[in-house]
């Protein structure tokens, strides 16, 4: 037991207690005295303030105690400039009675006495009191000031007039945010313009040379617009960038944040190539730089990648007669003698081929192998795109609603322009609507399928005649006509027999297409036995790469 100076009478009076009595009294006293030489030196136990706290945050409000206090109860009170409110009481039996303002936002730490609070709201700042208050009615105190910092928005700078007269004019700007305990300072680029702290800056006899601003709206425009993010190396591209800025703002391009030896607000396409970037997608960044006031802002990112045009199509296969059954193999070959080729696909009918079965491929799917033939092997091997076609009413009545299609298979998907009587109509998609046509929209509608890597272009034209009301004749229905031309198309696919083509894609989808087609004829002779012997069967094969 420590060793305590206590009154005379009542170490005296504790001797004469029974055993269990004397043991009780001798532990209170323990606690007391430790409480005493730990607690009671000075009044406050709360630190100096203030202690700040972000809006939104939590907070601990922390004793300086050194020794557990024994208590009955510790009670947490706030004063925010009237009169004191409740905050938090804990009991020694740990019960807890929190203030309506401050449920579910307290608690009090049973060892220390410290005080959590959190989230904090612009209500909470205050000065808090702490009583401790010991089983034998002792109480201890502190005191200490709560700031709740509310961070700086809603910076905005107002003029007093709108516009200003050189030499002749005052201009009084004025700064006004929101936030706690907010001081205000005014610089011209990086370097203060006046001492002091207020928030109104008056500008007498204002030179032009006083006006800076900006940069803002940083905006990245492809040239020819709507290209990306794959375009052909042949193509004449480039990507400017501009802001808003007084003065003139500075430019500097990025590729993947990392700079590029080239300033200035327009990137061709001779420079990214002379960086030996763009065989690869990558992300291309413009910074606009103001001097005046030195803000350096960066632009959204545009995807883009560069690619050869591919050149030199062939499709190669067997030239003599091939019987199909027993051992008879079939190797087919899709290359492009220059170019960049992403990826080759094979296809039958329309349907993707893969691997298994009698079909192998090899060398990056260059190459495809039948083993063994079949019959159903015979046909024609080809290799897209298609020419463009259009579809649409050759004829309406004035006010009715008119929309064209065009259509031209090819890999990758076509890029579309729309022209009225060979003048660019701004359309740059596959359909071309118009609303409530009129006589003046009589004439010739020319759409232009365009591959972008390869650059080439296939044209189709469609006339419009626009009659009056009740003048156009029905003719046939379009279900009929659409059951005439799926029949014919019927005739058509038994007539060919098998169609396999394989499609060698070179970029994603979302380039355009060309179909101007490399045309490689390939005869494809395979013999089928029969009981009378073996009839030979014949089919000429187109490759068309792009």
């Amino acid at each position: 037991m420590s060793r305590v100076q206590m009154p005379r009478a009542f170490c005296e009076a504790a001797r004469n207690l029974s055993p269990v009595q004397k043991r009780f009294t001798d532990k209170r006293n323990y606690w007391k005295s430790r409480y005493r030489a730990g607690c009671c030196a000075g009044q406050n136990i709360l630190p100096n303030g203030p202690v700040d706290a972000v809006l939104g945050s939590n907070v601990t409000l922390r004793t300086t105690l050194v020794a557990k206090p024994v208590y009955a109860f510790i009670v947490w009170n706030t004063n925010k400039g009237g009169a004191q409110t409740h905050v938090a009481t804990l009991t020694s039996a740990g019960g807890l009675n929190v203030n309506s303002p401050y449920t579910g936002r307290v608690a009090i730490n049973s060892t220390t006495g410290f005080l959590y609070l959190g989230p904090v709201t612009a209500a909470d700042s205050g000065h808090y009191s702490i009583s401790i208050l010991s089983p034998d009615g002792q109480t201890t105190t502190g005191e200490t000031q709560l700031r709740v910092l509310e961070p700086v928005s809603g910076v905005t700078i107002t003029s007093n007039v709108p516009e200003a007269v050189e030499r002749n004019s005052t201009v009084v700007l004025n700064c006004s945010a929101k936030g706690s305990f907010l001081k205000f300072a005014w610089l011209r680029g990086d370097a203060p313009i006046v001492a002091g702290l207020s928030s109104t800056l008056t500008i007498t006899d204002v030179l032009r040379g006083d006006l800076v601003d900006g940069p803002e709206a940083v905006t990245i425009t492809p040239s020819p617009p709507g290209l990306g993010p794959v375009i052909s190396s042949q193509t004449n591209f480039n990507l400017s960038c501009s802001a808003t800025s007084n003065p003139p703002a500075n430019f500097a391009w990025f590729y993947n944040r990392m700079m590029l030896e080239h300033f200035g607000p327009v990137l061709t396409l001779e420079i990214i190539r002379a960086h030996r970037f763009g065989s690869k997608e990558g992300e291309y960044t413009c910074r606009a730089h103001n001097a005046k006031t030195g803000l350096d802002i960066p632009s959204p990112a545009f995807s883009l990648a560069v690619m050869d045009a591919i050149s030199g199509a062939k499709l190669s296969g067997p030239n003599a007669t091939l019987i199909a059954g027993g051992n008879s193999t079939a190797n087919l070959s899709c290359q492009a003698t220059s170019g960049t080729v992403k990826t080759i696909t094979w296809h039958k009918d329309g349907q993707p081929l893969s691997a298994g079965g009698r079909l192998v491929f090899f060398a990056n799917m260059s190459s495809l192998m039948i083993s063994p033939l079949q019959k159903e092997d015979n046909g024609e091997y080809r290799y897209g795109p298609e020419k463009a076609e259009v579809t649409g009413k050759a004829a309406v009545e004035v006010n009715d609603n008119v929309v064209f299609t065009c259509s031209a298979h090819s890999i990758p998907p076509a890029n579309f322009t729309w022209k009225f009587n060979g003048t660019d109509t701004g359309v740059r998609t596959a359909q071309f609507r118009l609303e409530m046509a009129s006589a003046k929209d009589i004439g010739k509608y020319t759409c232009e399928a365009t591959n972008a890597v390869t650059g080439k272009t296939a044209v189709h034209t469609h006339s419009l005649n626009v009659q009056d009301q009740g003048t156009l004749q029905e003719g046939l229905s379009d279900g009929a006509i659409a059951g005439i031309v799926i029949g014919v198309l019927l005739a058509l696919g038994l007539a060919i027999g098998l169609l396999v083509y394989c499609r060698q894609k070179i970029l994603p989808q979302n380039i355009g297409t060309d179909a101007i087609m490399h045309h490689i004829l390939l005869d494809f002779n395979i013999l089928r036995r029969t009981a009378g012997g073996r009839r030979p069967e014949s089919e000429t094969g187109t490759c068309q790469l792009v």
